[in-house]
Order: structure tokens, then C-alpha cells, then sequence
């Protein structure tokens, strides 16, 4: 039970944190204290929302996220609400993604 808490928690904070994300990105509303809450929300995915068989599709797709992010948001620096969505979208997987990575070398590393 306490698994699907978990997984209850882990979903909720994406679906909030990428549509938080989309919204104060078009907004232009981006500051430090969002910064913070978008990165405590990827803590939250990273923690909670990944199970171990989708920890390798997690990965692949969440590194994809970060380079194509990353890259678009210089591409397209001259279109600022675009730029702030994805960087937004950043500031929420870069954390997810390493705590995944994080505890999938655990597991590799304890078998």
C-alpha cells in the first residue's frame, strides 16, 4: 500500500510540476522560489515516481528531455516564453534524473 502512496505522490508532482512549468514559463513568471519548488518537485519524481523496471526507460527519456531542452532553450533564446518553458522543464528533470540514476547504480551495484 505504502508503494501506490507513493506512486500516487510521484505522479501527482509530475502532472503538477510539468504543467507549473508550461504555464509560469508562457507567463514569464520564473524566479528563485519557483526555481526551488520545481527542483523539489523533481526530487519528488525521482524519489517516488519511478519504479525499478521503468528506471531504464525513465533514463533514456529523461536525458533526451535535458538535451533537447537544453538545446532549444539556446536555439531559441530569441523566443523568450519558449526558452523559459523549457529551461523550466530543465530546473524539473535534471533532479529526477539523477536521483533515477542515482538509485539505479545502487541496484547495480548490490547485485
Amino acid at each position: 500500500m505504502v508503494k501506490s502512496k507513493n506512486n500516487f505522490v510521484g505522479s501527482w508532482a509530475f502532472l503538477i510540476g510539468v504543467v507549473l512549468a508550461v504555464v509560469l514559463g508562457l507567463a514569464g513568471a520564473i524566479d528563485e522560489i519557483w526555481t526551488i519548488v520545481f527542483i523539489f518537485i523533481g526530487l519528488l519524481i525521482g524519489m517516488l515516481n519511478v519504479t525499478n523496471k521503468e528506471t531504464t526507460p525513465f533514463l533514456i527519456s529523461g536525458t533526451v528531455l535535458i538535451i533537447a531542452s537544453a538545446l532549444g532553450g539556446s536555439v531559441l533564446s530569441d523566443v523568450q516564453t519558449l526558452s523559459n518553458v523549457l529551461n523550466a522543464l530543465l530546473v524539473i528533470f535534471i533532479p529526477a534524473t539523477v536521483i533515477v540514476a542515482i538509485k539505479n547504480v545502487f541496484i547495480l551495484a548490490k547485485d
